[in-house]
């Protein structure tokens, strides 16, 4: 049986992605000429908005676990 790798959750990184995938996904209509392009990335707004919220609860609770692990 292999064992488990002991790394450890890399939340402040995933989130920042998911911020800047949810960003680009929610601005990139206003810089795209296509209207077929425009359509089809303006059509998937509930996932940007849903990346963004991701990216920054993973940010917080990284910050969280950081603050609550240095006081002890």
């Amino acid at each position: 049986m292999a064992s488990r790798p002991s790394r450890t959750p890399r939340m402040r990184e995933r989130g920042i992605l998911c911020i800047l995938i949810g960003a680009a996904v929610l601005l990139a209509p206003r810089f795209l000429s296509s209207p077929s392009w425009r359509e089809m990335v303006g059509g998937a707004y509930l996932v940007g908005w849903f990346a963004l919220v991701l990216g920054i609860a993973l940010v917080v609770v990284d910050l969280l676990q950081r603050t609550g692990s240095g006081r002890s």
